[in-house]
């Protein structure tokens, strides 16, 4: 039973609120959910019922809503300043983040600068590298190599180097061209390989593109291990060392795009860990300020950094900021957030959660409409088809992916597909039996909405 308060949100939500990658038609015919409250890994309505976040409030949420910690980080900054501009003046807690995150990030990185979101630490790091090669005389380097499926942000930049069609189609006539080379989607194989005789045919065509192209390439950008909106592809081992590998040999920087990798959710702190690789750029957001308030950052070698060093009047200063960059607040955040993930010892006790979940998405393979599970760390996708041997997908109009996560609510999880992928991304701190609870839902809304049982 809704209540009038709940009925007047709602009502007030359609007639005013723009929701972003939302059909509106569709939102206005429904009766959408208003959160209210949160409390470890629960959203709660404002009708009081509770909703395990199985998606981290968009793989944001790292130790779970209402944190006393970080809730008393941003309580002190305020009562000191709100905001203070990084246009000629430093602040206190961006240094001290700055400091830190250098000190985690992979070797290398120890210039560090801030922004507000994903698409803005991603257009940086491709600002940045087609400055670099211009101020080091090879002005032919320009252009950028990508991988097919990648999201990269919706910023012009971001989208020119990202390829999801539903993203990017309608504004193609305004970004700029790239070098695309394939992703391992082994699963759909984008070179026409299965897993027997695949001897990395990815990378040969990867490689190719360098050979012949490398005069003309600025920087490859990748996000590392796997693709977050593409549905949670899942890189096979050795791709990522790899393509480091590569661009270095053909003397191409790699950006490091770990907005939605970074900060534990692949079992590392960085995915980049999971081989052992330092890129020249490394883009964070999302979990930085454990799913607070928004702030982003990319990092870089002092290599780059020293490419833009000069007189004023040469203009080697790079020209971009955003009116909150490095704002206190969300950097006291992401600060309490850095002591919990120490204190907590939060990495090394991932282990025993991502074996649960391991063997608690095994069962999912038996579902009729079950083309493939994927998982890495505490990450899953579940992609589902219409036709499991002929792998042929449900048709769009269909929603079938939006439908079973709409049915998973009446089992008090919240899912959010990409397309007829599933998506589960809880935040790291969830308990064991809170993972059980949020399988078991997204096991029976599949099998209900497709099977019909």
């Amino acid at each position: 039973m809704k209540s009038d308060r709940t009925k007047k949100l709602q009502r007030l939500d359609k007639a005013h609120v723009w929701h972003p990658f939302t059909q509106m038609k569709e939102w206005e015919a429904e009766d959408p959910l208003i959160i209210e409250k949160g409390q470890g890994s629960y959203l709660i309505d404002t009708d009081g019922h509770r909703y395990l976040d199985g998606v981290s409030s968009l793989w944001v949420n790292v130790h779970g809503h209402g944190r006393p910690e970080i809730d008393r980080a941003i309580k002190a900054q305020l009562g000191k300043i709100a905001h203070s501009t990084l246009l000629g003046l430093g602040n206190t807690p961006s240094i001290e983040l700055a400091e830190r995150l250098s000190g985690i990030a992979p070797k290398g990185l120890g210039r560090v600068f801030f922004s507000d979101n994903g698409s803005t630490a991603v257009e940086i790091a491709l600002k940045m590298s087609f400055q670099y090669w211009e101020q080091k005389g090879f002005e032919g380097k320009r252009k950028f190599i990508a991988f097919t499926g990648a999201y990269h942000g919706d910023t012009f930049g971001s989208m020119s180097v990202g390829e999801i069609d539903i993203f990017v189609k309608k504004y193609r006539p305004l970004l700029f061209s790239a070098f695309r080379a394939p992703y391992p989607y082994c699963y759909r194989c984008p070179v026409g390989k299965n897993s027997s005789d695949c001897k990395t045919e990815c990378l040969k065509a990867f490689e190719d593109i360098l050979k012949k192209h490398s005069s003309e390439i600025a920087a490859c950008i990748i996000e590392p291990v796997f693709q977050g909106a593409a549905g949670m592809i899942v890189a096979p081992p050795g791709f990522l060392k790899e393509v480091r590998r590569l661009t270095k040999k053909y003397g191409v920087l790699l950006i490091a795009d770990e907005v939605a990798t970074g900060f534990g959710r692949t079992g590392k702190m960085f995915a980049c860990e999971t081989e052992n690789i330092a890129p020249d750029f490394l883009c964070l957001a999302k979990g930085i300020t454990g799913g607070y308030l928004p702030l982003a950052a990319t990092l870089t070698t002092d290599k780059v950094y020293r490419a833009f060093l000069g007189r004023y009047d040469e203009y080697k200063s790079f020209f971009h900021g955003h009116t909150y960059t490095g704002n206190p607040l969300g950097a006291a955040a992401a600060l309490a957030s850095l002591d919990i993930f120490k204190k907590e010892h939060v990495i090394k006790k991932l282990g025993p959660k991502i074996k649960l979940f391991k063997r608690l998405l095994q069962r999912f393979e038996e579902l009729a409409h079950v083309g493939e599970v994927r998982q890495i760390g505490l990450v899953a996708g579940i992609e589902l088809v219409k036709d499991k041997k002929t792998k042929e997908p449900f048709p769009a109009k269909s929603r079938v992916g939006y439908r079973a996560c709409l049915s998973m609510r009446d089992s008090g999880v919240i899912l959010r597909p990409l397309g007829d992928v599933i998506v589960i991304m809880p935040p790291l701190s969830v308990k064991e039996n809170e993972l059980e609870k949020i399988t078991d839902a997204a096991y029976k809304g599949i099998k209900e909405i497709t099977e019909g049982q």
